[in-house]
């Protein structure tokens, strides 16, 4: 349960406060910077005159496994891939121009406290779930204690840490008190799933959250469930009596009558799915297949259609990562020493046909990205964290090592056996030991088959270190559990880049969440310096100081060598049919190409 995006996808906008409370808004801009006016008809990306009808099949970004319940607020099971995007709405919503600005969705208006202790929302009187009854604010202050309860997932605990409660101010008016004045809070909860109280209720009686299975989500979004029945693929259709068809934050988008995610269990049939017209949309995440695989008649006909979407996106993070919960890496000589044993640039020119960019820190391609001698606003953060703080951190941010000559990856090989020389591993008897007599082993957990070719070569050099790093492979879903409690050495993950980070990043490295099962902080890092760094990121007022606390994050990160950072691309490479779409004139500056698709795209007369 780590994929919370709704809760991102939602900003909020502050405008100028009179006398003692702000003025109730139809926009909250975390740093005052608002496009549209009040009374602003459509955003301007979409077409706000699409017809609805027809269907767009597709292939979810993320790793392919069965389903096993249709609940995606529980930490237990794998529910549907999107339901929380399609059957579940917030009080606000975002868009893909403006980074930290939200307009009204389930709230008509917002209004934050003068003194920025509180956000009260007035819900729209249109507002309806998708049983007709409509959207009251009992029901947000239902979902708000639903979710930091020990039935949910538990990371919404550590999300909603800093906020107090919910109330019911009257019957379409909620507030929500905060702990602290932070400026992100209103957009947290803001951004908040709301689902309706009957949800679980049964012959008048509330099954738990966390014992609602089968049941999907009684929420007010434009999609419904085609079929209740589990297992593999997933079909949403358009409610017919959605609420918010003509409100300006939904007009032109869900435009498709249905709406299905196919799932494969190898590349070679998703692909061949692809060709033979089993869906219409494939984001492609491997360099090899993008290579040589979209070629043939039906891209050379126009059947098929391969295209690198452009996008300005901070670059996502990959890398290897470590679980610091592991005796063998508490070390971080050894952390650092394991990074000289990957060799990108090799990998790049052999594997990825060239495409891919190293990363660099955990922010590449942003302004979130620190470079060289930390600048004056970096350093007015770190010098009160002096003491705790490595004095490294002070110098140059680590650059990832290179292979490129006059570099190369014998001289890296002997960097890291030195740096594990240091740290107390000797090889002797065949291979890398401590002082015990330990061998130096490691478990690779994997759920990718793609992953193979990639991470041989990793092997073979830490097999020259004497290092053994044994490849397991497992389907997702036991991937799922085992990084839901921390059970495993080292892996790979991906992070999206965000425009907006905030308080997600709690969830990600915070210390709390270091020991919250199912949490982001996979890594287990509880490092106080970072606590306070992620308390500045959250509470900055302006993007200047958001940026300062986000380049002395990944300065600290960065020094504490927990991940390999491997590449990214800058543009998202999309194989897909043409013929039954039109797509919109305008590309927005921020997207995920997937739900840009299929929120955003309509279908030409033949698709209907």
């Amino acid at each position: 349960m780590r994929d919370l995006s709704f809760l991102r996808a939602v900003l909020l906008a502050l405008l100028a406060c009179a006398a003692p409370a702000c003025r109730a808004a139809h926009a909250y801009a975390q740093f005052g910077d608002i496009k549209y006016p009040p009374g602003f008809t459509n955003f301007s990306y979409v077409n706000p005159n699409a017809p609805k009808g027809g269907e767009i099949r597709m292939v979810p970004p993320t790793r392919p496994t069965n389903f096993d319940k249709f609940n995606p607020l529980t930490l237990r099971g794998t529910a549907p891939y999107n339901i929380g995007g399609l059957l579940l709405e917030s009080l606000l919503t975002g868009n893909s121009e403006e980074p930290t600005t939200a307009y009204g969705l389930l709230a008509e208006d917002v209004e934050v406290a003068a003194d920025k202790l509180s956000a009260t929302f007035r819900l729209n009187e249109k507002a309806r779930f998708h049983n007709g009854k409509p959207v009251l604010a009992a029901d947000v202050v239902h979902s708000f204690k639903t979710l930091i309860s020990k039935e949910a997932a538990p990371q919404f605990k550590t999300i909603y840490a800093e906020v107090k409660g919910a109330v019911a101010v009257s019957e379409r008016v909620v507030r929500f008190d905060f702990a602290t004045p932070n400026p992100e809070l209103p957009l947290v909860v803001g951004g908040m799933a709301v689902f309706s109280r009957d949800w679980g209720v049964v012959d008048g009686k509330r099954k738990p959250l966390d014992q609602i299975v089968s049941e999907p989500p009684i929420g007010s979004g434009p999609y419904k469930l085609a079929s209740l029945a589990m297992g593999r693929d997933i079909t949403y259709v358009r409610d017919p009596k959605y609420w918010a068809v003509d409100l300006p934050t939904r007009k032109g988008f869900f435009n498709f009558d249905r709406v299905t995610y196919k799932i494969y269990l190898d590349e070679t049939s998703r692909f061949e799915g692809l060709k033979a017209g089993e869906f219409d949309f494939l984001r492609e995440f491997i360099s090899r297949n993008w290579a040589r695989q979209y070629t043939g008649k039906q891209f050379t006909s126009g059947d098929l259609v391969k295209r690198a979407f452009e996008n300005k996106n901070p670059g996502d993070f990959q890398g290897y990562i470590f679980n610091l919960r592991r005796p063998q890496f508490q070390d971080i000589r050894v952390r650092k020493a394991i990074g000289l044993a990957m060799d990108f640039e090799w990998m790049n020119r052999q594997l990825f046909y060239g495409i891919y960019k190293r990363v660099n820190g955990y922010f590449p391609n942003s302004e979130f990205h620190a470079e060289g001698l930390p600048k004056p606003d970096e350093l007015a953060l770190l010098e009160p964290l002096r003491s705790k703080l490595r004095p490294e951190v002070f110098g140059e941010v680590p650059v990832s090592p290179s292979t490129t000559p006059p570099g190369s990856l014998r001289e890296n090989l002997r960097q890291a056996q030195a740096l594990l020389k240091e740290a107390g591993w000797t090889y002797r008897d065949g291979a890398l030991r401590n002082t015990k007599g330990e061998a130096f082993v490691m478990e690779f957990l994997n759920d990718q088959p793609g992953l193979v070719r990639i991470v041989g070569p990793f092997q073979k050099s830490l097999e020259k270190l004497g290092i053994t790093m044994t490849y397991r492979a497992v389907d997702f879903s036991l991937s799922k559990q085992k990084m839901d409690a921390f059970d495993f050495d080292i892996t790979t993950t991906r992070l999206p880049g965000s425009t907006a980070p905030g308080g997600e990043l709690l969830d990600r490295w915070g210390s709390a969440a270091a020991k919250t099962p199912g949490s982001s902080n996979v890594w287990g890092i509880a490092d106080p310096a970072v606590d306070a760094l992620l308390q500045k990121v959250v509470t900055a007022k302006t993007r200047p100081e958001l940026g300062a606390a986000m380049r002395a994050l990944d300065r600290v990160l960065t020094h504490g060598y927990y991940s390999v950072p491997q590449y990214y691309g800058d543009a998202f490479l999309i194989g897909y049919r043409p013929r039954p779409f039109v797509l919109p004139p305008v590309i927005p500056p921020y997207y995920e190409a997937d739900t840009w698709a299929m929120s955003t795209w309509w279908a030409s007369e033949s698709n209907k």
